[in-house]
């Protein structure tokens, strides 16, 4: 059993929980499901097959007659040659071609049709999603993550107008009645990012926040996006990835009644 919250941040009446928060919670098993996800998100990535095979080589035949000569005519090596200077026998240039030169091409490249997703059982799946749930309703596992919960009763249960908000401001002044200003701050700093990753789209990193998951979307999924580090989902599309973010469970999460009764319908069993 666990308080049901108001909107106005009191105390409503008690709401009896699902099966779903007293499943055993398997590390394991949410990280294979976060990884598995990740990796259909994966963009392919492959070499050109003709990358370092597009130089002028020729192949100088080495005369063993004159093997111990050195110069133009009778290069020591058998490595093809890029063509920068050839007069007669006279014969010169930098390595090409072949993978062990400067400029030559690569001897084992990337391949874009390589398949880098990871399957799991669709029960396995299910457990994970269970795992996570009941992870979120560990108050040990949520303060591991860095959430800032102070002395909030978890799980974190509101009620079924919570859906309806409109307003960001409506959405975030909700949260703080609830004591969840102190996160709030938390998500909102953010730091520039250490590497050249400044340089490819994403400078910054931000912290991820409180998970609001609702049964059905009135609304609020448009209010609350301008929230760093929240992110809203209804109970239907809730995965292993949203509620253990990087594969380590206990995000703080935000339930309305309606998403709970829909795991009393036996969601994810």
């Amino acid at each position: 059993m666990t308080k049901m919250m108001k909107v106005d941040g009191k105390e409503g009446s008690e709401v009896e929980l699902p099966v779903q928060f007293s499943e055993r919670v398997r590390d394991d098993i949410i990280k294979k499901a976060v990884l598995s996800i990740q990796s259909k998100k994966r963009q392919p990535y492959g070499a050109d097959r003709k990358a370092g095979l597009k130089h002028v080589t020729d192949w100088v035949q080495r005369n063993r007659a004159y093997r111990s000569k050195r110069g133009k005519s009778y290069p020591s090596s058998r490595t093809p040659r890029k063509i920068t200077f050839r007069r007669g026998m006279q014969f010169s240039g930098p390595g090409g071609l072949a993978p062990q030169t400067v400029g030559g091409r690569r001897a084992h490249p990337p391949k874009a049709e390589k398949d880098f997703t990871k399957e799991i059982n669709a029960k396995e799946n299910r457990k994970a999603i269970r795992s996570a749930i009941a992870a979120t309703a560990d108050r040990e596992k949520v303060e591991e993550r860095g959430h800032r919960i102070g002395d909030l009763e978890l799980p974190l249960v509101v009620e079924n107008s919570f859906e309806e908000l409109e307003k960001t401001t409506e959405v975030r002044e909700t949260l703080e009645n609830l004591g969840l200003e102190e996160e709030l701050d938390r998500c909102s700093e953010r730091k520039v990012r250490v590497g050249k990753g400044k340089m490819r789209g994403r400078k910054y990193k931000g912290k991820k926040g409180p998970l609001l998951v609702v049964g059905k979307d009135q609304g609020i999924k448009k209010a609350a996006r301008n929230l760093p580090g929240v992110d809203v989902v209804t109970a239907d599309n809730l995965n292993a990835e949203l509620l253990a973010p990087g594969t380590d469970a206990g995000r703080l999460t935000v339930w309305t009644e309606n998403a709970v009764s829909k795991l009393e319908e036996g969601l994810f069993n």
